[in-house]
Order: structure tokens, then sequence, then C-alpha cells
């Protein structure tokens, strides 16, 4: 038998970032808890500002009935020779909870043993609920939490009324010091009374006429239709930005899209300015124009009333000072020009100095690559000059979500450069793993010049990820580092890092970097592990060489003939592991006996003589051998009687694994 369930947790506004973080768990935990519990059934969770809500359609009235069994100690060792219960079955017994004479026999891996079956009845639900909901409350977490009243629990915001209901009847549940209620609140401008509900189905209805939108996905649904309307009537576009709407959505119960406006003198302000001055502190929505922002915003209102020209009245007045700070920072900021007066008061990390000393390796490292690259070494130079300037400007202060890009903006200002410009923009991408790449050469040095430094600055000071723990986003910057490589086609070599750049650090053993920047590739590439493995064993730990194999092997190894060829090309690593690859491989054409010898030669000697544009093709063409090979393992004794025919069968083998071994370890590969 079921029956419907309502658990209403109501509570003061809830902060939005911290509850869409821990969103994604919510209905995990409480699956977990319906799970330990034997209720386990389908359920639906809402949210508003005020209140946390799992709705059941079909909730189980009890537990079903179960069958414990118990199993004990073989009967040789539970009775003494005259038949005596032991310390051993009288243990058991108690363990049941029951005396010895209740215990019964049954058969286990042989033996006969003591055995003891107990039929548990299952536990009305209802008795279960105050139990599972605090231990579910109590699970959540949000980061922050907070005490009030009296209390030594802690949650995310004070808890005002829970109402848990079975149909029509309230369940006896405690939370936090507040008793369950049949009761609810409506949406504060409709009324600040506690609602009474006489069933479920009221529920939905007290809220609904209360102006109280209970279901996240409606309340999206009906901005986006607001959005659709303004846009309509306008002629202008909204930028939708998903996490902002996301944010919109968890603190409305009753959204309407407004459409405001600013003084058109604040546009003198680059658009970034604004549209941060608007999202960070208002949660308004940025508007366009033919491509260009307005002097508009969209703000999703919580208000309920029939005129909205006083809503919007007043976030019209509450941006208006925001902007124009934004306007008094700009301004102070292009007087005082993009210079580094300052940078050498602020420690980048202990151990590694100021900004202006990051700035000075940083510059050491990006003037090596252009050198290497083929980059302009003078707009490089240039560029990481002024990297970090902006981090001194009033306007990063105020926005650190702006640095790199303010620096941009008055670099322009002061007549920089467009690429030295850009660089300084860019050189913080990518800045997560769908994140742009830089679009420039410069950029693109600076970038890696940062990510260097940064990399090998941690690394000597010990500052090492372990486990999930990268406080300093390295694992990030690793990431960062081979995407742009690859995307440039630069080449680095991460075995030639300490070589080229550890004269500004201090000594640590680089192959701990080398094994991190490895272990990178391997979360960053969705490809089978041991094709990783195969490609690194070749010794050319070159980036862009990596990506090239990496992308190559993947591809000939997924597809339809591999799984024919696989064993054959196993086989010839096998033969050859005792042999020492580095030495010159000598084969010779008298000591051949068998025709197969010397197809296998002929073809592998075409095979090596040719140059491939890629390495796919070099793989497919080194793959082709598989039927000489073939041919010789079947009419071919390797281990020949004759010592020098033997080791020349060895060395002709051994040439085509080297061959593959050049790209990629063949032996390291599993399917």
């Amino acid at each position: 038998m079921t029956q419907a369930l309502l658990i209403e947790i109501g509570v003061e506004e809830l902060p939005a970032v911290p509850l869409l973080k821990e969103l994604k768990n919510i209905e995990e935990k409480w699956a977990k808890i319906l799970e330990e519990n034997a209720l386990l059934c389908e359920f639906e969770f809402y949210y508003t500002p005020r209140r946390l809500v799992l709705w059941h359609r079909e909730f189980m009235r009890s537990q079903k009935d179960s069958i414990e069994e118990f199993f004990g100690a073989p009967l040789a060792i539970a009775f003494d020779d005259e038949g005596k219960p032991t310390k051993a079955c009288e243990g058991f017994a108690r363990k049941c909870g029951v005396s010895v004479s209740e215990l019964s026999r049954n058969e286990k891996g042989g033996k006969e043993v003591l055995y003891f079956k107990k039929e548990l009845k299952g536990k009305e639900s209802h008795t279960l609920l105050s139990e599972m909901i605090s231990e579910f409350v109590k699970s959540l977490d949000f980061g922050k939490s907070m005490r009030w009243g009296g209390l030594q629990e802690n949650f995310i915001r004070p808890v005002r009324w829970v109402n848990v209901m079975m149909n029509d009847k309230l369940i006896d549940v405690e939370l936090f010091g507040v008793q369950s209620k049949s009761i609810t609140y409506v949406h504060r401008i409709s009324s600040f009374e506690a609602q009474p509900l006489n069933g479920i189905k009221a529920y939905f209805e007290v809220l609904k006429e209360g102006a109280v939108e209970l279901f996240p996905d409606a309340r999206r649904q009906s901005i986006l239709e607001g959005f659709e309307k303004i846009e309509k009537e306008s002629g202008f576009e909204i930028e939708i930005d998903e996490e902002l709407l996301n944010e919109v959505v968890a603190i409305t119960e009753n959204p309407t899209a407004l459409l405001g406006s600013f003084d058109e003198a604040f546009l003198r302000l680059p658009p970034e300015v604004i549209i941060a001055s608007m999202k960070e502190h208002q949660r308004y929505f940025p508007v366009f124009k033919d491509a260009q922002l307005s002097n508009h915003f969209v703000v999703v209102s919580n208000a309920l009333t029939d005129d909205f020209s006083k809503v919007i009245e007043g976030n019209e007045t509450v941006l208006r000072p925001r902007l124009a700070d934004g306007l008094f920072f700009y301004d102070n900021d292009l007087k005082r020009t993009l210079v580094n007066d300052g940078l050498e008061k602020v420690t980048f990390m202990n151990g590694l100095g100021s900004l202006i000393d990051k700035i000075n390796r940083e510059k050491k490292i990006a003037l090596i690559l252009a050198e290497a690259y083929g980059v302009d070494k003078v707009k490089v130079a240039r560029a990481v000059e002024l990297s970090k300037a902006d981090l001194m400007s009033e306007m990063v202060f105020e926005f650190t979500e702006l640095q790199g890009l303010m620096g941009k903006y008055y670099a322009l200002a002061q007549g920089e450069d467009e690429e030295v410009a850009l660089a300084i923009e860019e050189q913080y991408l990518p800045k997560g793993e769908d994140s742009e790449l830089p679009s420039t050469k410069v950029s693109a040095v600076i970038a890696l010049a940062t990510k260097l430094d940064t990399l090998i600055g941690l690394f000597s000071l010990k500052q090492i990820p372990t486990g999930s723990r990268d406080p300093f986003a390295l694992r990030r910057a690793v990431n960062g580092m081979v995407r742009i490589v690859n995307a440039f086609n630069f080449e680095l070599n991460i075995s030639h890092i300490k070589e080229l750049f550890s004269s500004e650090y201090e000594d640590f053993d680089y192959a701990l970097l080398e094994e991190f920047i490895l272990e990178r590739i391997n979360q960053l590439y969705k490809v089978n592990p041991s094709i990783i493995k195969a490609v690194v064993a070749s010794k050319n730990l070159d980036l862009c060489v990596i990506d090239a194999k990496i992308k190559a092997l993947d591809t000939i190894v997924n597809s339809a003939s591999f799984s024919e060829s696989f064993s054959t090309f196993k086989r010839v690593a096998n033969i050859t592991k005792d042999m020492n690859l580095d030495k010159e491989l000598l084969v010779s054409r008298e000591l051949f006996e068998e025709d197969a010898e010397s197809n296998l030669y002929n073809a592998y000697q075409e095979v090596v003589s040719k140059s491939y544009e890629n390495y796919e093709t070099h793989l497919d063409a080194l793959f082709s051998l598989k039927p000489q090979l073939d041919t010789f393992f079947e009419k071919v004794m390797v281990n020949a009687d004759d010592e020098k025919v033997k080791i020349n069968r060895k060395n002709l083998v051994s040439s085509v694994y080297k061959s593959f071994k050049d790209i990629a370890d063949i032996k390291e590969i599993s399917i």
C-alpha cells in the first residue's frame, strides 16, 4: 500500500549560490536515506527561496517484512564432548538475542553449524520519518552555516516551519526545535500569516493562490517568456547568462522580467565594466541593440503588484551610483596610465618574491619561447612588462574578475600595440576546460610563460597538488599549457623544461614536474589509458608529438581491423622483450633460410624507406606487415639451433618492433 507524502522545510531566504552548488546532491542524498530505510521510491524535489520540498506521489506505508539469517560456529566447536554449549555457542545466542535452546542447525561450507532465522516485520514509515528528515538535513552541505536562538545545531538559514503530511494526515516531526504543523507560508506581499492546510492537495492550491510558483522549471520558463516579450516589444536582445538565470530562478517565487535604463553617458565605460556592475551586484541582465551594449537592463522582480513602475525606478536608482563609481575608477586609472608602480610591494608567493619578480621571470621564459617559435620578441617583452600593471588599478581592485581585460583597455588608451594589448587580456587563457584559447601567437607565448612560471615556481617550493587539493590551480595550468601548444603547434618537450627555464628557481626534482604533467595528460585525453602509456613509452615527450601520436593510435586501435592484428604485434613485442633496442640491429640476408624471412625483410625495408605525412599513415604502414609476420611466425623457428641464425631472426623481428616503439610501445596497449 502507498500514499502521498509531502515534506516541506520552511526557511528564511536561502542564498542562491550555495543552494545551487548543493542542488545536484540533494536528490541523491534523500534517495540514499530512503534506500537505507528500505523505503526507496520515486520522488521530486522543488525549491523556492523560502522552502525545500520533497514530494512523493506513492510512498510506502511501511517497510516490507524481511528475514534475517545468522550462521554460527560449527557444532563441533559450539558443543563440548558432553554436549554442553561452549562459550562460542552462548555468545552466538546472545548475538541473536535468544536462548541456546532456540537455536537451530543448518549446513554451510559442507559443515553443520549453528543457525538462527529471525523474521523482521517492517516498521511503519511514519515512525521513521522524523529521524530520516533530520539525517537528510544534516547531510546537506551549503558551505557556511549558522546558529540561531539557543540551538547548537547549524543550518544554512533558520528553519521557521516544518510541514510533513501523508495524504491528509500530519506527521509528527521536530527539526531545529520546530514542531511540524499543517501550515505553509505564501508570498509575503500576498500574506505574512501562516496558511492552514487540510491536506496535500490544499498545499499546492494555497501556494498557487498565494503567488508562489513552487516549480523551478516553471519559474525559469516564466522568466524566459518575459524576456521574449521584452525583446519583441523593444527590438532589443537580452544576453542570457545561464549561471545568472539559475540564481534568479533560485531567489524568486513570482518572477517578472522588467526593462530598465541608465544614463547613456555611462556607455563611455568598457561594456564589460557595465555588465560586471549589473550582474555581480544587482543580478541584472545586459541588453544589446545591433550587437552593441544598450543603456538598458533587465531585472527579474519578485514583487507582486499591478504597477511595476516604482520597482523599475528603484532598480535604476540603485544602479546609477555603481556605474558612477565605475566611471570614477576608470577615469582615475586612465590618468595614472598602465605602470608597474606598487607591484614591487605585492608578494606573489613567499619564496618567489613580488609580482615584479614574477614579471621578470615570465619575461625571460617568454623570450626563450618567442625565439623558439619565431614570435616578435619586442611585442612579447612589452606585453609581459605590462601584464600585471592593471592589478594596481582602482577598477580591478573593485572588480577582480576584470584583471587582464582592463589592462587591455588601458594599454590601448595609452597607444600600445594592439597585439600587445590583446596579449595582456589573454594571458590567463584558457580559464577552464571549455574556455577559449589565446587568439595570437604573442598572446599564446605570454599565456604559456605565465603558466610555466607558476608551475615551476610552485614545484620549487614543494607546493605540489595532492589528492583533490590544488589551491593554486596547477592542474588547470597544465591543461591550459597542453591545449595552447597543440593549438599553435609549438614545440615544447617537457623533459627539456629544466635545461630551458631552471636558472630562476630553487633546484628541485624536475622528474616530479614531468610526472605531474604526464598525469594530467592521462586525464585530459578521453582515450584508452594504455594508448597514452604506449605513446609516452616512446620517450619523445614533446607535447605536440604526444598529441599527434595519441590521436593517431587511438584511431587505429578503435578500427574494426585492429583486434585481428593485435595478437600478431603483441607476439612481436614479446619475442623482443630481452633485446637491447638501443644498439644497432644488424640483419644479414645471407643468413636467411626461409622465404618467409626474405619476404618480411623486403616488406619491412619498403615501409621504412618511405616518408609519411603523419603518424596515422606511418602506423598503418607498419601494421600492414601483419601478413608477412604471420607467415614468418608460422614457417620460421626463431630460436634456431644455429646461434647466428637465431640472432639474425631476432634482430629482424626486433627491427619491426623498434620502428613501432619510435612512435608507441605496442606492448603497452591493452584492449
